[in-house]
C-alpha cells in the first residue's frame, strides 16, 4: 500500500563573513552569505509506525529525526532515507540543512503548519549566523542583522551557533544574484573547520574583535559589496570579498587554517578569480567566476592543484534564488 511522501532538496550555503563581534552598539554577530545550488542534502521521506533512518549518516539522522518528531507530532512513526548530504565541518553548513530538510518533513508529513523559523528552533540551530536559515527559506544572497547583546538579551556571551540558544537573526537584505556568477568550491584534504569545543574556545579567545576592525569591516560591505551587487558588478564584488579575508573576525578564521587553504586562495585569484576567500571555518575555499565554462576551467585546475598537494573534493554551483524545494509524492521509499 502506498503512503504519503515528501522530498526535501536543501541547498547548501557560502558564509562570507561574521560582521560584528564586538558589541558595543548592544548587538553582535550579524552576516554575510550566499546559498548554493550545489552540494545538497536530499532527504525523503514517508509515514511508518516507527521512526526509522537509513541512507547516509544514520545515526546523526535518528538522533535529529527523534528530537524533532518529539516536539512536531509526537508519538508519530516517520521512516527517512538520506540519499545525499553536505561535507560537514567544511564550512557549508552541512548540519543546518540536514536538520531542517528532516524537519521540514516531519511537519509535511503530519499537516502541521509550522514556518521555517519555527522548525529551527525545534532543531536548535542558527544561534549565531541566519545565513542558512534564511538559504533554506528563499535563498539568494543575504545579510542578516544578529542578536541583540548583553544581561538579559538574545546573546549574554560571543558563541558559534552550536553552542547558542538565540533565535534566527532577522534577514536585513535577501537579493537574487545573476544566473552567471559561478562560484568554484575547494575542499583540500585537511583538518575539519573548528566546531564543537574548539570552535566555543576560539570564540572565548578573540573576542570582542577591536571596533576598528568591525566599523571597517562595516563600511566595505555598505558601500563596496551591496552596491556592487545591485550593480552587477561582479569585479568589485570579488574585490571586496578578498579584502574581508584580512579584517575581523574573518582574519582570525583564515589565520586558523592549514597553509593549503590560504595558497589555494591565491591559487583561484591568480587562475582569473574576482574573489576568493574561506567559508566559515573553512577549509572550503571559493572562488567567484563569470561564465559556466570559466568556472569549469577553474575547477578543473583546482582539481589539480588539490591533487598536487594534499588531495580534496571540487564543486561548482551556480547561486540557488529559490531556497529548498519540498515535493509531496506517493511513493514508497524501498526500491526508489
Amino acid at each position: 500500500m502506498k503512503t504519503k511522501a515528501v522530498k526535501v532538496k536543501t541547498p547548501s550555503r557560502l558564509h562570507f563573513t561574521l560582521i560584528d563581534l564586538n558589541g558595543s552598539l548592544g548587538r553582535i554577530d550579524g552576516g554575510m552569505g550566499v546559498t548554493l545550488n550545489h552540494p545538497n542534502v536530499l532527504v525523503e521521506a514517508e509515514t511508518s509506525d516507527n521512526i526509522l533512518a537509513e541512507g547516509e549518516k544514520k545515526e546523526l539522522v535518528e538522533a535529529i529525526t527523534r528530537k524533532a518528531i518529539s516536539k512536531i507530532a509526537p508519538g508519530r512513526g516517520i521512516k527517512i532515507l538520506v540519499k545525499s548530504t553536505i561535507p560537514e565541518h567544511v564550512g557549508l553548513g552541512s548540519k543546518t540543512q540536514l536538520s531542517l530538510a528532516i524537519a521540514t518533513a516531519i511537519s509535511r508529513i503530519n499537516e502541521v503548519n509550522l514556518s521555517v523559523r519555527e522548525l529551527v528552533r525545534i532543531v536548535g540551530r542558527a544561534g549565531t549566523s541566519g545565513i542558512g536559515v534564511a538559504a533554506f527559506e528563499r535563498g539568494g544572497f543575504i545579510l542578516d542583522g544578529g542578536h541583540t547583546f548583553g544581561p538579559g538579551k538574545q546573546k549574554e556571551k560571543f558563541l558559534p551557533s552550536s553552542a547558542s540558544l538565540a533565535p534566527p537573526a532577522p534577514v536585513i537584505l535577501r537579493q537574487d544574484v545573476p544566473d552567471d556568477w559561478f562560484f568554484v568550491i575547494g575542499i583540500p584534504n585537511v583538518d575539519k573547520g573548528a566546531h564543537g569545543a574548539r570552535e566555543v574556545g576560539i570564540f572565548e579567545k578573540y573576542c570582542p574583535i577591536p571596533l576598528k576592525e568591525v566599523e571597517k569591516l562595516s563600511h566595505i560591505i555598505l558601500m563596496k559589496t551591496l552596491p556592487a551587487l545591485i550593480d552587477k558588478d561582479i569585479e568589485t564584488f570579488g574585490n571586496s570579498l578578498r579584502e574581508i579575508q584580512g579584517i575581523g573576525f574573518k582574519k582570525i578564521e583564515v589565520e586558523l587554517q592549514d597553509p593549503i587553504v590560504k595558497e589555494l586562495m591565491n591559487f583561484m585569484m591568480k587562475k582569473g578569480a574576482y574573489g576568493s576567500g574561506v567559508s566559515s571555518f573553512g577549509p572550503a575555499v571559493y572562488g567567484l567566476v563569470e561564465g559556466a565554462e570559466t568556472a569549469e576551467k577553474l575547477a578543473s585546475e583546482t582539481q589539480m592543484f588539490l591533487k598536487k598537494h594534499t588531495g580534496g573534493r571540487v564543486f561548482v554551483s551556480r547561486v540557488n534564488n529559490r531556497g529548498a524545494e519540498v515535493k509531496e509524492a506517493n511513493l514508497l521509499l524501498t526500491g526508489t
